[in-house]
């Protein structure tokens, strides 16, 4: 299971509408690695600036890996996180997440990381399994 979803937003959910600030707390509390690591990668992008900010080094074990993995593989997640934060998402092997500023989706930068060439030459025998 991804998310430990409190028996309240259950019932939001089987209602009908969610509270999508509810969901992100959700998401906080259930893959704090994740999170943490997110918001870590915003506040570099806002405070350094630049084109993107994104982290090249492995998570420390294979739990951490499961919560960045959930978190970006999942479409409601991980654009409940980009709404959250203000930015745009991307994601390569088992660790590497760029965050770029919204709507950078139109930049070369974007575009060269999520790219196949960018795939391609992110990739390392050390990653094989992750």
């Amino acid at each position: 299971m991804s998310l430990d979803v409190p028996p309240g937003l259950l019932a939001q959910a089987e209602a009908g509408d969610v509270d999508e600030a509810q969901f992100v707390e959700c998401i906080r509390a259930s893959l704090p690695y994740a999170w943490d690591l997110i918001a870590e990668l915003v506040v570099r992008l806002e405070v350094d600036g630049g084109e993107f900010a994104d982290n090249q080094v492995p998570p420390p074990d294979e739990q951490t890996r499961g919560q960045l993995l959930r978190a970006l593989a999942s479409d409601a997640i991980r654009g409940a996180l980009e709404r959250h934060h203000g930015v745009k998402l991307a994601f390569q092997n088992c660790h590497r997440v760029g965050v770029f500023p919204a709507g950078a989706e139109e930049t070369d930068r974007y575009r060269k990381f999520t790219s196949i060439r960018g795939q391609l030459l992110n990739q390392s025998p050390l990653l094989r399994d992750c």
